[in-house]
Parts: structure tokens; sequence; C-alpha cells
């Protein structure tokens, strides 16, 4: 049996970066070459909330431009994969196996969340794709769980892709680029600590981490990474493999889990 793949998270920044994706869509392309080619990509995007863990069943996923007041260039842009019907299948019977209460959403395209990062990691468009909802409602051990359900999937050729942001402040973005404020720095290299520590206890009590809420107003843009983290294993070390900032404070980390 082939070694599992990695998980990974993504902090997938301003819907910009599918414009101009500058040092973050390099990182992106050499992570697209650096892995095994996966059968499927499971993508955990911030910017599909549900009630209880979906997966999208689309053959042929539309892109969905979930952003306004862009240039109209951007609206331009499409990703267009072939779905992944049999992972949905898959994902849902783990999640169902482990009482988590999965439902299966027959058309569901991808969000930006998913697709940005996507365009760099895969830009050929050839490896099937599909997506699975964060629950807002639901905190970081949920999410751990759900991972935890999905692990089985790494075994199985399957990139589990999640995609949010290490640090996501909206209200107080800095569009005069004046430089990457300490408090948006301490909760970057905090989340890096704890998931390098591999102390799951600590990391999934992120809202004592400092700065936590100045960090994340709301938690969506975080609960990825916990999914990531929960199919990487309870204890396992994972890293920090790209670090950096745009407007000021929204976070472009990412990180991997083995």
């Amino acid at each position: 049996m082939s070694a599992p793949l990695p998980t990974f998270f993504v902090s997938h920044g301003s819907p910009m970066l599918a414009l101009d994706p500058g040092a973050t869509g390099r990182f992106w392309e050499e992570l697209g070459r650096s892995l095994p080619r996966p059968d499927a990509v499971l993508c955990v995007s911030a910017h599909w909330m549900t009630t209880v863990p979906a997966v999208s069943r689309a053959a042929r996923p539309e892109t969905i431009y979930d952003f306004y007041g862009f240039p109209e260039s951007l609206y331009r842009l499409h990703y267009d994969p072939p779905g992944a019907p049999a992972l949905a299948d898959r994902a849902a019977e783990l999640l169902q196996a482990a009482q988590l209460g999965p439902a299966i959403d027959p058309g569901r395209g991808l969000d930006h969340g998913a697709w940005c990062p996507l365009r760099s990691i895969y830009p050929n468009a050839d490896v099937p794709v599909t997506q699975l909802a964060i629950q807002p409602r639901r905190d970081s051990r949920w999410h751990f769980k759900v991972g935890e359900a999905l692990a089985p999937l790494r075994h199985e050729n399957v990139l589990i892709l999640a995609s949010g942001g290490a640090v996501h402040n909206l209200r107080d973005l800095d569009r005069g680029n004046g430089g990457t404020p300490a408090w948006a720095r301490a909760f970057d290299d905090w989340l890096a600590s704890a998931v390098e520590a591999g102390d799951t206890e600590t990391f999934l009590d992120w809202e004592r981490a400092p700065e936590a809420r100045r960090a994340h107003p709301t938690e969506d843009h975080l609960l990825p990474i916990f999914v990531a983290a929960g199919a990487g294993g309870r204890g396992s070390r994972g890293r920090r493999v790209y670090s950096g900032f745009s407007l000021g404070s929204l976070s472009l980390a990412a990180f991997r889990f083995d």
C-alpha cells in the first residue's frame, strides 16, 4: 500500500489572488508539482456553510463567484474540473459511519475558496474535485471529528485540501499596505506553534490564544484547518509550509499535516 497523502490547509486570501497570485500562487503551483497525483480532491471551503456536513455530488461543478465589487475581469475567470460523485458518496459513507449525519448536495459548484487555489495547484483542471461544507454553528472539536472520520481517504489517494484563512478579520484590513500589525502576527505565529507542537488540545482551544478573537471575529475561515488536522490524526505534528500577509493583516499561511 502506498503512503497516505498529506492533508493541507491553505489561506486563500483575497479573490484578487486569482488575477495576481504572486508568491502565494507560486507556492500553490509548487505544491501541485510536488505531490503525487491524487485521484480526486476533497476541498473543505470556508465559503460553503451548512448545518450538517454536506458534500457535493455535482458531475460538472460550476464556478461560483461568491464575492462582490471586484474588477469585471475576475468574473470572467473560470475553473472547470470534473466533479467527483463517487468521492462524495464515499465521504458521506465515512461521515455516516461516524454518526455525523451528512447530507449530499446534487449540484453545488466550486466557490472561490476552492477554485482560487486549485487554479494554481492543478491548472489543467484535470483532477476531479468535490467540496465539503463547514458548520459555523459547530466548534473546532466537531470539525476535528469530521477530519478524523475522513482520514481513510488519505489511503485512497484523495487529497484533502482545506481552504480558509489563518488570520481573517476583514474589518481591520490595511489597503494602504502599512505593514502587518503585531496582533495578526501574534495569532499567526501561535497557530504555527500549536500545529508544530502536535498539542491537539491546545490547538482545539484556539480561542485562548493571544489575539484570537481579533484574528477571527467569526471562526468560519479557521474551521477548515481543524478538518485537515483531524484527518492528519490526533497528536500528529503538522508544519507551516508557507507564510505571508496581504492587505496588512490577511494571513496567507499554509499548513501540512501528515
